[in-house]
């Protein structure tokens, strides 16, 4: 099947056209771009030097928010006082964080320094958010994101101290839950979001699910914990 080449015009084609996954590739990583993108269920996830591929999984991978596992161990943890959280006070050190975090079976990383300012856009308009974990004041785990309607897409997360970014990944979805989210999309699977209770659906409910959330307002602006 060939890959659609973006233009200039802000368009892409139906994702229920891709069989792999890849929707398309080119265009930019502007604002509106980004914006419709993930309107439509796309999301951008390419190395450096490489064109922009732009995805949409034919199996998604969410969270609802009624399924999130807190392990007993994990439990005593979120309640040491020595680790404290905060929302939108250090977005750009977080996705800096994210970029530099080394991971398994990957060599180099996808967040490059185009993307990092493109999400910092985001950030600035209120559509891009992050969460802080701080251990005795020292950041040590994060989590950046996107929000649309009622939807978070969460996009990466790390850790400098075991468990951080599990407690910044708990703490934005006790978040979510208060302001009425109806499901997190953490895009594609991994081992340690689904420890956290996630899970793979079709492509087809995802878009039904989506296209739901998104006849909600969205939460712009900076967020806090209250």
């Amino acid at each position: 099947m060939p890959i659609y080449q973006l233009i200039d015009q802000l368009v892409f084609p139906p994702v229920d056209g891709s069989e792999d996954g890849i929707v398309a590739v080119g265009g930019d990583l502007s604002v509106e771009r980004l914006l419709l993108a993930y309107r439509l269920g796309i999301f951008p996830w390419y190395s450096e030097g490489e064109p922009i591929v732009w995805h949409a999984p034919e199996v998604r991978f969410i969270l609802d928010f009624d399924e999130l596992h807190i392990s007993k161990s994990m439990r005593r943890t979120l309640n040491n006082p020595k680790f404290t959280t905060t929302f939108d006070t250090q977005f750009k050190q977080v996705i800096q964080y994210c970029a530099n975090m080394k991971r398994k079976y990957q060599n180099g990383t996808w967040i490059t320094p185009e993307m990092q300012t493109a999400y910092l856009d985001l950030h600035h308009l209120g559509y891009a958010h992050s969460v802080e974990v701080w251990y005795e004041k020292k950041l040590v785990g994060g989590i950046y994101g996107v929000s649309l309607g009622k939807v978070f897409f969460a996009e990466s997360m790390f850790h400098l101290q075991t468990n951080a970014s599990k407690i910044a990944f708990i703490r934005l979805v006790q978040f979510l839950k208060q302001h009425h989210f109806h499901f997190l999309d953490a895009q594609v699977y991994t081992e340690h979001v689904e420890s956290l209770g996630a899970k793979e659906i079709p492509r087809t409910e995802f878009m039904q699910r989506l296209n739901v959330a998104l006849q909600s307002a969205t939460l712009v602006g900076k967020w806090t914990e209250k």
